[in-house]
């Protein structure tokens, strides 16, 4: 067994391929869904009459505001659209509280021992942000409804240092599970040691279904004030997966309160965002019917390339992995023992993959156990090499 493993993964690197499941990148047919865009807007005007092309209007486009409403499940006019990237208004936010004071609070972070609660496996770029400033991160594990809310609960009650909690609470990035009602209702009504604790509720694939049974998610902000906490939720969306990831619009969500202090924060910044672009996503997208069409052709282009991975890894790994079949988002986890040397032979056989730390804070699973695949970007073809090659990676080091 071990020596027809290891004569597999020696035809393999044989090969000399070259393929990456590194990011979770819309592929270029999914891009070109949006190529409409190239010759819009139609008009300059916005429906208030704002002009487009001028400096103004710093919480962005009524018309857009308003489309995302329900997918993002924010009031319009509590929804503040930013640039491209959700990362980056994630990003400032932290710098805010920061330098700042959030709403609640009694000093500025920065004056304070900082520590985020980090549901994992989780999305390696927020736990970036969080290392990059010194904040300290403590790993909280997931289960089917979310992160382990026991341990949450008893975190943010005893240690007033807890500030934050990350979360991908809707096909989570990268295990594919979405937060059950009961544990959005407990992260809403949850006593905290911090007066200004903060929900990071990233809902990065909030409109990314890949079946007709979208996964349906509690309302964050409602939740909070209906338990007297209604600061507590800042929450982010974007394009960028929807439209053109590099050329795409973002979204910031909360509480009056913290919306007012978020705008006052970005006056420094900005005199507005790129409102032509926000005209050319609102003529493109329509309406909640046209979204929702638009939604539908980009599960059809990746919807199969799940089925794909899913089909080898229960050919190949059914006695030796397990892995996750998310219904909608961007990202498939596998668990395997190893997984740091599973990703070594992979790299060496041409096949890039994530580290396998990146799901964990500073990049340490201690249990060297996950593994994320993301599908979308190479083609069928790519594909199957790519996971078919992965497959023969595990059991090369299981063997």
């Amino acid at each position: 067994m071990q020596s027809t493993a290891l004569s597999e993964y020696e035809a393999l690197v044989a090969r000399g391929l070259s393929l990456d499941l590194t990011r979770g990148k819309p592929s270029p047919h999914q891009l070109a869904l949006s190529d409409a865009m190239l010759s819009l807007p139609s008009t300059h005007v916005a429906a208030d009459g704002t002009d487009g092309r001028n400096y103004g209007n710093p919480q962005g486009l009524k018309e857009l505001r308003e489309l995302f409403s329900a997918p993002l499940q924010v009031p319009a006019d509590q929804l503040v659209v930013g640039g491209n990237s959700s990362l980056a208004m994630m990003h400032d936010t932290i710098m805010f509280a920061l330098l700042g004071t959030v709403p609640g609070a009694t000093q500025r972070w920065v004056e304070q021992e900082i520590t985020f609660l980090c549901p994992v496996p989780g999305y390696d770029r927020h736990f970036a942000i969080c290392e990059k400033y010194g904040i300290r991160m403590v790993a909280v594990p997931m289960d089917a409804d979310g992160p382990d809310m026991d341990v949450v609960e008893r975190l943010v009650a005893e240690d007033a240092s807890v500030k934050g909690i990350w979360c991908v609470p809707k096909y989570s990035n990268p295990s594919g599970i979405s937060y059950s009602d009961e544990t959005a209702r407990r992260l809403a009504a949850m006593p905290t040691a911090a007066p200004d604790f903060r929900i990071f509720w990233d809902n990065a694939y909030a409109v990314h279904h890949l079946t007709d049974t979208p996964a349906q998610l509690a309302d964050i902000l409602a939740l909070c004030a209906e338990y007297g906490n209604a600061d507590r939720a800042f929450v982010y969306g974007s394009t960028s997966k929807v439209t053109y990831a590099g050329s795409g619009v973002s979204f910031f969500g909360s509480s009056p309160a913290n919306v007012a202090w978020y705008l006052g924060n970005t006056a420094k910044q900005t005199i507005g965002a790129d409102k032509i672009n926000q005209l050319r996503h609102v003529e493109l997208l329509r309406d909640a019917d046209g979204l929702a069409a638009h939604m539908r052709k980009h599960a059809e282009l990746v919807w199969p390339k799940f089925e794909v991975v899913d089909r080898i890894l229960s050919k190949e790994l059914g006695d030796v992995a397990t892995w996750t079949s998310p219904q909608g988002g961007y990202f498939i986890t596998l668990e395997v023992p190893h997984a740091s040397e599973v990703v070594a032979r992979a790299k060496a056989a041409g096949i890039a993959l994530t580290p396998a730390g990146a799901t964990h804070p500073y990049g340490k699973d201690p249990d060297d156990r996950f593994i994320r695949i993301a599908p979308t970007f190479p083609d069928l073809e790519e594909l199957e090499q790519a996971i078919t090659g992965l497959a023969i990676c595990v059991r090369a080091v299981n063997a």
